[in-house]
């Protein structure tokens, strides 16, 4: 692994490619702690997925450029329309002028296109976008956790899930990649405030996630996790259900 630690902000490679991009906010600031993570996938068009808050974007643009310049981003994606997915958008996309927004269909005629300083390049349910060695394929989860345009991105070669808010871990020191259970710690952060939308395809959008059968679940806030993907999203679709 990759690793550089600045101002709190440190970047990781937790699968071919990919790397982790992860600032941690401490108690004094957020009650118990918690982290915002963005993913940088470096290929021949490079992508990064969630930019994070406005505020974090020299953060994150300083972490980016130990790997590669940030003007050479091809894509700026993410999950839905939210200050931590897409706060910074129209700062990276000064800096990397080739750069498109990547999002769901309905973002793009809802939010996107309409904030952004350049369109968005829409991805449909399924549909495949080749980054060079990567490629990656737009899977849609209306309301799953939550927002009508939401979907979760899945890189097909390391089989990588980024699954932005599924699975989030409350506290700010986490390993990059941990192949302990998040499953529990995810679902006491649920408990305490739930920010799921509970939509009653749940079940069935947690098999359509776990049909890619995911190796590493890229999470947007806490730890990385390896593993079993497929029966970590079965068993939330299942806790959600209940």
């Amino acid at each position: 692994m990759k690793s550089n630690k600045k101002d709190g902000t440190r970047i990781d490679e937790i699968a071919n490619g990919i790397y982790r991009i992860s600032t941690a906010v401490p108690p004094s600031v957020i009650p118990g702690g918690f982290t915002f993570n963005q993913y940088l996938v470096a290929d021949d068009s490079p992508l990064l997925y969630h930019t994070g808050p406005r505020k974090m974007f020299p953060l994150v643009q300083a972490a980016i450029a130990t790997v590669m310049p940030v003007k050479n981003l091809r894509y700026i994606g993410f999950s839905h329309y939210e200050s931590d997915e897409c706060g910074s958008l129209n700062e990276f996309l000064e800096q990397a002028p080739k750069a498109e927004p990547l999002c769901s269909n309905i973002a793009k005629m809802v939010s996107v296109d309409d904030i952004a300083s350049r369109p968005a390049r829409a991805l449909s349910d399924g549909e495949e976008l080749s980054l060079g060695s990567h490629i990656v394929r737009w899977i849609d989860t209306p309301h799953l956790p939550h927002a009508w345009e939401c979907g979760h991105l899945f890189e097909t070669s390391t089989k990588t899930l980024f699954c932005g808010d599924l699975f989030t871990q409350g506290g700010h020191e986490h390993e990059p990649l941990t192949t302990q259970d998040i499953l529990e710690t995810s679902e006491a952060m649920r408990s305490g405030l739930d920010y799921f939308s509970q939509t009653r395809q749940v079940r069935e959008l947690a098999e359509k996630l776990a049909a890619t059968s995911p190796r590493v679940l890229a999470c947007m806030h806490g730890a990385a996790w390896q593993g079993d993907g497929a029966t970590l999203l079965l068993q939330l679709g299942k806790r959600l259900d209940a």
